[in-house]
């Protein structure tokens, strides 16, 4: 792939040098050849002006002087002609050349003279400048300047090679740019590429009753080094989804199959407890309170497997998936007010919105805020009191549940949402998975929740859904 863009990017630069340096070099041929045309026809006019003076004074010997001296100075040969085409002065010129003979008929029938063709380094070595002798209506000669390009076109050769060198220079810095620009651009690409397969390589082999998607390098195409990468990143994330569903799948697995053998277990020790005598009762007790625990784990194991898993939520992520925040609220603080008073705490609903239309279903918000209800009536203490609020954000609304009870630990706070994690201050019971499952839920919800401390005490839960999109 470097390349190729190399290759690219040479084009590009030489494509834009040549659109530079080409039509300078016209510019610069073009311009000294006016300047040489202009400097020649003033000396042409100067001699036609010394010729026509001569005819009508009669006395030639001036302009003969002044055209030898041309010639002696600048080695240019001049010829002047009279009203009959016969040779006045001749300072070196063939009158016998065509391309001369062709000038002096052209000046004496006082023709428009022809364009001069641009100079180039390896142009014509002289240049015929023609001027007529005498006014338009009357013209009594001819004069030619057979003018020498040598300087011109060594001027034109000077200006070429510096623009040339120029030229080279620029594709020079272009092609150390574009080496720079190409390690740049694809030395992550390579380490990307490179730290993908090593990651896929590391990777469970999919399982054989999966089906791998169809590659998207294959429909789009593009560079081999793209497709690969595009291949590798594909094969990566089948093989990341298919081990975390895998690893889902195994965690409900487990807890359905632990499901049965503790639910005979809870019969059978039913069964047995009228047989318990009175000395081992606290023990029955507790064993069977570890039975209601493990039971109690085993489903929110469950809950967490279904949290977890993203097709299992597709309902929140379709355009029918909404409902009325503040009728949630209302419906679970119905729910449970009778559970805050039989803990002696009370449970409020701050004043909230008319309506707040969130992208999630009734069922999953409700299932979502029973989680630091249920915390706040068992950890919160007595005369706790636990409010419930909505609040409406462009693209989002915010549920908060916040008591001010007895609160945790600033640095166990962090940590309220990893599994199996309770705090150094909740009593007996619980599994550590209701807050991670809320979390999981509001996260396959697009939404989030975070804790924070309440000051000077308590815990504040705040849930962020998406607001849901209005029609």
């Amino acid at each position: 792939m470097r390349r190729r863009l190399l290759v690219a990017l040479t084009v590009f630069a030489a494509i834009a040098v040549l659109a530079f340096a080409v039509p300078l070099s016209l510019t610069i041929a073009t311009s000294r050849t006016q300047q040489l045309v202009l400097a020649r026809s003033g000396d042409a006019d100067r001699f036609a002006t010394l010729a026509d003076a001569a005819v009508t004074g009669g006395d030639s010997r001036a302009l003969a002087d002044e055209v030898n001296r041309y010639h002696e100075l600048y080695g240019e040969n001049v010829l002047v002609v009279d009203a009959r085409g016969a040779t006045a002065v001749n300072a070196g010129a063939d009158g016998t050349d065509p391309d001369i003979v062709a000038a002096v008929g052209a000046a004496r029938r006082n023709q428009r003279p022809h364009a001069v063709a641009k100079l180039t380094p390896w142009g014509a070595r002289t240049m015929l400048v023609a001027r007529p002798v005498g006014t338009g209506v009357q013209v009594n000669g001819a004069v030619v300047i057979a003018a020498s390009t040598a300087r011109a076109r060594g001027d034109i050769a000077r200006d070429w090679v510096v623009i040339a060198v120029g030229g080279m220079v620029a594709m020079t810095l272009f092609m150390l740019l574009a080496v720079t620009l190409s390690r740049w651009v694809l030395r992550p690409l390579a380490a990307l590429s490179h730290a993908v397969a090593q990651l896929t390589a590391t990777l469970p082999k999919p399982r054989a009753d999966t089906v791998a998607p169809v590659s998207l390098a294959g429909r789009h195409g593009g560079p081999p080094e793209m497709r690969a990468l595009a291949e590798s990143f594909d094969a990566m994330a089948f093989a990341v989804a298919d081990s975390a569903d895998a690893q889902r799948q195994l965690v409900a697995d487990t807890a359905h199959a632990m499901r049965n053998p503790l639910a005979a277990l809870t019969i059978r020790l039913d069964s047995l407890e009228p047989s318990i005598p009175r000395s081992a009762a606290s023990t029955f007790r507790g064993a069977g309170a570890e039975v209601d625990r493990l039971t109690a784990l085993l489903d929110g194991l469950l809950s967490l497997a279904v949290a977890e898993t993203p097709a299992a939520f597709d309902l929140t992520r379709i355009a029918d998936a909404h409902c009325d925040a503040v009728q949630v609220i209302a419906d679970r603080y119905d729910a449970w007010c009778s559970a805050f008073g039989a803990a002696d705490q009370e449970l409020r609903v701050t004043p909230s919105p008319a309506r707040a239309e969130a992208a999630v279903s009734a069922e999953v918000l409700a299932q979502i805020l029973d989680v630091p209800l249920s915390n706040a009536t068992r950890y919160a203490g007595p005369r706790a009191r636990t409010e419930l609020a909505v609040a409406t954000e462009p693209g989002w609304v915010v549920l908060t549940v916040h008591d001010d009870g007895v609160g945790v630990r600033s640095d166990e706070i962090d940590k309220l949402t990893t599994r199996f994690f309770r705090g150094s201050s909740a009593r007996t019971g619980g599994s550590g998975l209701g807050l991670p499952i809320a979390a999981a839920l509001a996260q396959a919800c697009g939404g989030t929740l975070t804790i924070e401390a309440q000051r000077p005490h308590g815990l504040a839960v705040q849930i962020r859904l998406p607001a849901a999109v209005a029609r």
